[in-house]
């Protein structure tokens, strides 16, 4: 059975590590969609979807999961009443999906696929908002993700372009 597990990843972080070692459990395979892939350089999308990529393959890389997950991107078509089929026919087959995100359990249930509800992992913690939050504060984030991923984001500067985009132009 393949699986399929949506997210921003902005950034990878370690609840959505933990997710997909529990759906591992589960499942041969799992497909990891990014979504909103053409999203960047904001503050709630500050990394661009071939960022989240790597992010996302490091991560894998220091598990035993790189060889079970394909990754893939997934544009927006900001049209939900098709979400599901532009889905289905932008990223390999899958036939359940993993999601605690309540407008995906709307539309993937209204088009007849399976859908499962993975536990949450410490959401309160392991959070994009709070771990973007603390990075523009200059506060300490990167036990938060895989450490490969906060590698990834001090090498490439993005704490300092998330910084940079969350600035105001008002005075």
């Amino acid at each position: 059975m393949r699986a399929l597990y949506i997210g921003r990843f902005q950034p990878y972080h370690l609840g959505h590590q933990a997710v997909l070692e529990k759906i591992a459990k589960e499942v041969e395979e799992i497909v990891i969609v990014i979504g909103s892939a053409q999203e960047s350089h904001t503050p709630e999308n500050p990394f661009t979807g071939g960022e989240r990529m790597e992010m996302i393959y490091a991560a894998l890389g220091e598990s035993d999961l790189r060889e079970r997950c394909i990754v893939t991107p997934l544009q927006d078509i900001k049209r939900n009443s098709v979400w599901a089929s532009h889905l289905q026919s932008m990223v390999p087959r899958f036939d359940v999906v993993y999601s605690n995100n309540p407008l995906v359990v709307q539309l993937i249930g209204e088009a007849g696929i399976q859908i499962r509800k993975p536990p949450m992992y410490q959401r309160d913690l392991y959070s994009g908002t709070a771990i973007r939050k603390l990075m523009r504060e200059k506060c300490d984030w990167s036990g938060l993700v895989p450490a490969s991923v906060a590698a990834f984001i001090m090498e490439n500067g993005g704490v300092e372009r998330l910084i940079s985009v969350s600035k105001s132009d008002s005075f």
